[in-house]
């Protein structure tokens, strides 16, 4: 019974890492692409 809430609970770990990441690498993205604009923007 313990091994099944420790799998779940590590599962659910896993899962709350996976989304941080997405949700990380999306910010760096989005920072990216703001950056390139005012870099473009900023030529002219």
């Amino acid at each position: 019974m313990t091994s099944d809430g420790v799998r779940e609970e590590s599962s659910r770990r896993k899962q709350m890492l996976i989304r941080a990441l997405i949700y990380i690498a999306g910010t760096h993205v989005f920072a990216g692409f703001v950056v390139l604009l005012f870099a473009v923007g900023g030529r002219h």
